[in-house]
Formats: C-alpha cells, structure tokens, sequence
C-alpha cells in the first residue's frame, strides 16, 4: 500500500489522457511515455523497491493496560488525568471503603473473641487433665487397698468409673480446644480477606506508562470489573504493518526494520519483528489460485526496543501514521536513506 500525493497523480492522468487523444503520437513516442509513466510511479510509491526489503504503510500502536475495580462500589477519587505518566505501582484511583472498615471491625472483635475462646479451652484441658490425674492417682490406692484386704470392691468399681469420667472429660476439653482454634482461624481468615479487599480498592498501575483515558469520575458507582483508566505500556510499542504473504513467508523473527513516520520524515527509527499474525487477515481465507494468494495480507508487528522509547516517551504517541520497512533477505544491506537517525 502506497500514499498517493494528489499533483503526482494528476499528472499520471494528464499523460494517460494525452495517450489516449492522441494516439499516433503517443505511439511514436511509446518509449518516452513508458519511462515517464515508470519514473512518476515510482515517486508514487514514496520510495524505490530495492532488492530484499518490502515496504508497508502502517501506524504507531501500544499495549494498553485497563485499570479497573475489583468490586462494585463508589469510586472515593481519581487520582490522575489523562496525558499523565504514571510508575509502576502509583495510586490511580480509590474505592469508598466506609463498609469494608465496618466488616474489618467486625471480624477483628470476632478475632478476639475466638482468642479468648481458645485461651479458655485452654485453661479447661488444664483442669481435666488435672482431674485425669487424681483419678488415676485414687484408683491405684483403691487397688492397693483391696489387694490388702481394707479396701471394698464398691471402692475400686467407683474410682474406675471416677477414671472414665476424668478421660471423656479430657477428650472433650481438647475437642473444645479444637473448635475453638478453627474458630479463631476462620476469624483471622475473614480479617486477612477484608484486607485484601481494602488492597484492592487503592487501584494502582500495574506498570509504567500514561494514561490515555480517564474514565470515570470521583463519586460515581462502577460494577464489578468496570475500567476506571487506561493506560498506555511505554515499553511495549510498535507499528502495526500488512503484507502479502509472499513477503510474510519469509520474513525472520527477531530481524531488523526500519520505520519512518509522517510527522518527522527525517528520522529513521530502529525496530524488530515480533509478530506475524499465522492467519491471512483479509478475505479470501481458502485460495486456489495464484491471484487469489496475492490477496492475503498478514498482519506483522514491528516493536521498538523498549530503552529507546525510554529516551523519547514524552514523544511517544498512538495513532501516528507511517512507512515500515522489512527485509524478505535478511543478508540484504539497508540502502543508505534507511539508515538509523533519531532526534539528538
């Protein structure tokens, strides 16, 4: 794809139109009007085809990253306005937590309840097991004194029963125990979730980049997963360019471009590519023949290198038109005019 400029192709219609009113001279002169015809085409085109390097119009695209609420809610206050650069990790906006504080006091005073509940099972196993204690301690006597004959066998048949009753009383203080932890580790759950929940409404940038939209304002009530901001990766930024898929067969991964933006023709910026789409992205999907193939275009990605655009990010911008450059060959020497100039 090629950028027409209007007075060239006007004068590739005068010549046409001359060809076709006066035909025997154009006849004569068939040659000369051929050449001309190559050499205001090729003007047309922006830029010679020279041999290895393919030539695509395209435009300057960025990962955009949306910041949005975890939970529905009040958004308290937008902390950033558009055009902004943001780090990684700065605030960009909160959520009204008036109800979470309320839910967090609330399962902190359960916290504590379970804690004294814990600390008092406790102080019961403590005192079954003291319990457990005599009672081993009064069957032995028992068992001594009937074994002398001064004790009564009513005696012992009560302390064994006495011992029976101290081991339940014991397994059930350590069941109390038991229950009592869960409780407490249910209420430290429910704390931990609360404030993860007030984490997650303190909306930070999950990277560096600028905020392209802001999207709500303070005060206004969002949905569960609603965007609050968008944010523009300056790290990740690159020209999004098509080509036919002779060209994209054949191109490297990993291998240099060249792209030239509209706004400043006179910088060559340094690029990869990183992408090719594996499918044709333009009807027909299914060819047959050799004109239909020519048709398919694939979309091909050419990314700047993320500490170049870390120089001029107050420069980056989406949108801007431009010509991407490929190489088909990757041995093929850049022609001079290709050469890498950036701004100093």
């Amino acid at each position: 794809m090629y950028k027409l400029h209007v007075p060239l192709f006007f004068a590739v219609a005068v010549i046409l139109t001359l060809n076709v009113v006066s035909h025997d001279a154009a006849a004569r002169d068939a040659t000369t009007l051929k050449d001309h015809v190559q050499e205001l085409w090729s003007k047309l085109r922006g830029s010679e085809q020279r041999a290895g390097i393919a030539v695509s119009n395209g435009r300057i695209e960025a990962q955009q990253v949306l910041v949005s609420a975890k939970f529905a809610g009040r958004v308290a206050d937008v902390l950033v306005e558009e055009g902004q650069i943001v780090d990684a990790g700065a605030i960009i906006a909160r959520m009204d937590t008036s109800e979470l504080d309320a839910q967090l006091s609330g399962a902190q005073a359960e916290v504590r309840r379970s804690e004294t509940g814990v600390a008092s099972a406790e102080a019961t196993i403590a005192q079954r097991d003291s319990e457990l204690t005599l009672a081993h301690q009064e069957l032995d006597r028992a068992f001594n004194l009937s074994a002398t004959g001064s004790g009564t066998r009513q005696q012992l048949d009560l302390r064994r029963s006495q011992l029976t009753v101290a081991e339940a009383a014991s397994r059930s203080a350590l069941a109390s125990r038991d229950e009592a932890q869960a409780a407490l580790d249910a209420a430290r759950a429910e704390v931990a979730r609360i404030r993860s929940q007030l984490d997650d409404a303190i909306l930070k940038a999950p990277r560096r980049g600028r905020v392209e939209y802001k999207l709500v304002q303070s005060g206004e009530v969002v949905a569960a997963g609603a965007p609050i901001a968008t944010l523009l990766d300056l790290a990740d930024v690159y020209m999004t360019v098509f080509l036919p898929a002779r060209v994209a067969g054949r191109l490297v991964f990993g291998d240099e471009a060249r792209i030239i933006l509209d706004p400043a023709p006179d910088y060559v910026v340094p690029a990869t590519i990183s992408f090719v789409a594996a499918e044709a992205q333009f009807t027909p999907k299914t060819v047959e023949t050799d004109d239909e193939r020519e048709k398919l275009m694939f979309r091909v990605k050419l990314r700047i290198a993320s500490d170049l655009l870390k120089q001029y990010e107050a420069q980056v911008k989406t949108g801007v038109r431009g010509v991407g450059y490929v190489r088909t060959d990757p041995a093929a020497p850049w022609p001079p005019q290709l050469t890498v100039k950036l701004p100093q």
